[in-house]
């Protein structure tokens, strides 16, 4: 069998955070002056990294304040969040599938590593990934393909031989620019929505390992 990567964005496919961001988000804009309805978090904020998404809502601002906004903001979210956090449904036994086929996985992701330390510390999955790539890795956030082309490498795989698991648009937009297959979560958008990845799933309960490849690279 052909050897293929597997990279995961985290939120809102390792873990259905999503609507706690949604929380922290209108929680934080509105404190600054900002009461942000469900459009325009999708069209300002979701997907993207939070050196994006704030100029996006504040407008020009110093980048040590938008550093200061960022972390503010993911520590409003680990708080409201900490006591319902675990993995997306069927993702450990998918995870386990893929170890045991040698398939090599990597988290690519547009948050802070803060975030994913509290994420890898309350579900336990760290030890199946060989390498973690958060904002700090990337200059161009998605849906610019940077942060899959790099995660790619960081395997040390083509892009071509890599699927991609996402949940936003901007996401999907990037593993697709990247050259990879992708595969919609539908958390945080609808199946119709996420029309332009490779399939779409609600959650891993869905596939296994194997017939996701069978699927994808027609073995």
């Amino acid at each position: 069998m052909m050897k293929y990567a597997f990279l995961f964005d985290m939120d809102g496919v390792i873990i259905d955070s999503n609507p706690f961001h949604k929380i922290a988000l209108k929680e934080f804009c509105k404190r600054y002056g900002h009461d942000l309805d469900d459009a325009q978090l999708h069209s300002k904020i979701y997907g993207r990294t939070n050196k994006d998404w704030i100029p996006n809502v504040f407008g020009d601002i110093p980048r040590e304040q938008v550093a200061e906004y960022g972390e503010e903001k993911e520590a409003m979210f680990r708080e409201i969040y900490k006591h319902d956090v675990k993995p997306l449904k069927g993702l450990l036994n998918f995870l386990a599938q893929a170890e045991e086929l040698k398939i090599d996985q990597a988290i690519a992701t547009s948050a802070p590593r803060s975030n994913v330390d509290f994420t890898l510390q309350h579900t336990g999955i760290e030890k199946y990934f060989k390498a973690i790539l958060d904002e700090a890795y990337v200059s161009k956030g998605k849906p610019d393909p940077e942060i899959y082309i790099k995660t790619a490498a960081a395997l040390g795989y083509r892009p071509d031989h890599c699927v991609v698991f996402e949940d936003s648009l901007s996401g999907v937009q990037a593993g697709k620019a990247a050259g990879c297959k992708v595969v919609g979560i539908s958390t945080t958008h609808s199946a119709e929505e996420l029309n332009q990845t490779d399939l779409v799933i609600a959650d891993f309960d869905e596939i296994t390992v194997s017939r996701l490849l069978s699927i994808l690279f027609k073995e």
